[in-house]
């Protein structure tokens, strides 16, 4: 099937997983499908007026803390079409599992921790999961923690594999206060908050004319 030359090219939302220790990239998940919206709200890290300080009023104490929120389809049906082995074995239990290996301790941290607990250490380390990076343009890229996952899985193959899901993904973005600037969380989340302050110098300011007002009194 031929595509109109003159077509732009979509780019593909996604997420890119990192190793927390070396930063090495372990996986790229892209979506199939890029989300018809995408939620984010903000909760402002303020001193305003549940302090009692006048003095604190305008004050951020640091970076809100946002949330995003898509919800995304995946279909196996173009990859089954063309025989792709994989897809004809197992459906679309390879992209579900990875990730939903995203928010499980490792089979081998469990394991750790239970020989450990078995010989008497009485302190259990809690598994680090690996930095998560959302991508959604060239303009937001974000480190975040998945704070939500719901999977609805609406048909199966033969073999009850499925074959088309529904995907709804939290994520909440990970500031400074969280990682530190040294390590590559932090710096992807500076440079996050750059490209903000970047698109929005970019904004025209408006005229008092257009608010109805002269000025201010």
């Amino acid at each position: 099937m031929s595509t109109f030359p003159g077509s732009p090219k979509i780019l593909k939302g996604g997420i890119v997983v990192l190793d927390p220790q070396s930063s090495a990239v372990l996986r790229i998940i892209p979506l199939q499908y890029n989300p018809d919206t995408l939620t984010r709200s903000f909760q402002i890290k303020g001193t305003g007026a549940e302090s009692g300080d006048r003095t604190e009023a305008l004050r951020l104490k640091g970076p809100p803390v946002e949330t995003l929120k898509v919800d995304v389809e995946i279909d196996a049906t173009d990859q089954l079409e063309v025989g792709d082995s994989q897809t004809v074995q197992a459906g679309l239990h390879p992209l579900l599992s990875a990730l939903e290996g995203l928010i499980y301790p490792t089979s081998g941290s469990l394991q750790s921790n239970n020989a450990a607990a078995s010989a008497g250490n009485i302190e259990i380390i809690a598994a680090t999961a690996p930095l998560t990076v959302f991508v959604f343009g060239p303009k937001r890229i974000a480190p975040v923690r998945i704070t939500e996952l719901t999977i609805t899985e609406e048909a199966f193959d033969v073999s009850l594999n499925p074959i088309r899901a529904k995907i709804s993904l939290g994520f909440r973005v990970l500031t400074v206060d969280d990682i530190a600037f040294a390590e590559r969380g932090g710096g992807l989340f500076m440079s996050y908050l750059k490209a903000k302050e970047q698109l929005a110098s970019q904004s025209k300011s408006g005229a008092f004319a257009a608010l109805g007002i002269g000025g201010l009194p």
